[in-house]
């Protein structure tokens, strides 16, 4: 049994149904909003409702498991493939896999219903792909339904964009969040330190309270900490911060702790603007780790840069 929805998800979804009953929700619709949010879930949820709609309740039980075992005949999730070599997957949606989209949709459906094809990530779409589904878009057939999944919605094309309806997930308020991750067994402190951590992304928040993420977020403050009172060199936290696969959550973590460090001190300008831009150095070295840079060296740069910035805070203090 799936879980059940979180509130955010839950007003997606009526929202979205209701717009589906009443003859309101065209071909395309874009499911946007930040990762993690659970639109590929509000997404097959809506899929279920289309697939089973008008038909009895052995049917729609019928329906769910095959979307859940992700064999129904008349919904296709499209997402990365393997590439050519098949040892690893790509990294973009390519022209392929729209054109298949295409066939698809011009098929009957199997079961008689409707056919639902959910794209996600669709802003990994190429731009080759872009306009392939461009035609798809622009020649809806009845009872077929295009549906793009995307956290980052302004790299698709205004083209395809602009013939889909919209579907926003937002963050929701912050007592609703705290509420729900309350719910989920967290005492309030632990909830209000991780949603904050979060920037109020609650889904985010219980992810990290689940696993290594908030302990990791404490062990980065405590490093910063000991590098800027020269308890620990920047060669060696680099190397620790880099050799494993939590190299980029322990920059997103120092990135934000740095903000939070600029916000405690607002009335000094200059740290305010040290800070500030050790946050945009930060988060450009974790787009470095995505390159073939060496990812110790980026990070060495990084952490002299914040060594260098607290020196000259704590020296100007002492003047």
């Amino acid at each position: 049994m799936s879980e059940p929805f979180a509130p955010w998800q839950q007003r997606a979804y009526d929202q979205t149904v209701a717009a589906l009953d009443a003859g309101r929700l065209g071909h395309g619709l874009l499911m946007c909003g930040p990762a993690g949010m659970g639109k590929r879930a509000v997404a097959l949820k809506l899929a279920e409702h289309v697939l089973g709609h008008g038909v009895d309740a052995a049917v729609r039980q019928r329906n769910a498991q095959l979307i859940a075992a992700g064999t129904h005949p008349d919904l296709q999730l499209t997402s990365f493939i393997p590439n050519k070599t098949g040892d690893k997957l790509r990294t973009e949606i390519v022209i392929e896999q729209i054109r298949e989209i295409s066939q698809k949709l011009a098929l009957t459906p199997q079961y008689g219903v409707a056919q639902v094809v959910i794209v996600d990530p669709a802003d990994a779409i190429n731009r080759a792909a872009c306009n392939a589904l461009l035609k798809t878009l622009e020649e809806p057939a009845p009872g077929r339904y295009l549906w793009l999944v995307s956290a980052d919605p302004a790299r698709l094309p205004q083209t395809i964009r602009s013939r889909c309806q919209r579907l926003e997930f937002r963050l929701p308020p912050r007592e609703e969040a705290l509420a729900w991750l309350q719910a989920r067994g967290y005492t309030e402190g632990v909830s209000r330190e991780a949603l904050d951590a979060a920037r109020g992304h609650p889904a985010l928040a219980d992810r990290w309270l689940q696993g290594e993420g908030m302990a990791l977020r404490r062990q980065v403050a405590s490093e910063l900490e000991q590098l800027s009172l020269g308890k620990l060199g920047s060669v060696e936290l680099a190397q620790r911060w880099t050799g494993d696969e939590h190299a980029d959550l322990r920059l997103r973590h120092a990135a934000d702790l740095a903000l939070k460090k600029a916000a405690d001190g607002l009335t000094d300008p200059a740290r305010l603007n040290k800070l500030a831009a050790w946050f945009d150095a930060a988060n450009r070295t974790r787009d470095l780790l995505r390159t073939t840079v060496r990812a110790d060296l980026a990070v060495v740069e990084l952490l002299l840069a914040w060594n260098a910035a607290n020196q000259m805070q704590s020296k100007g203090t002492n003047r």
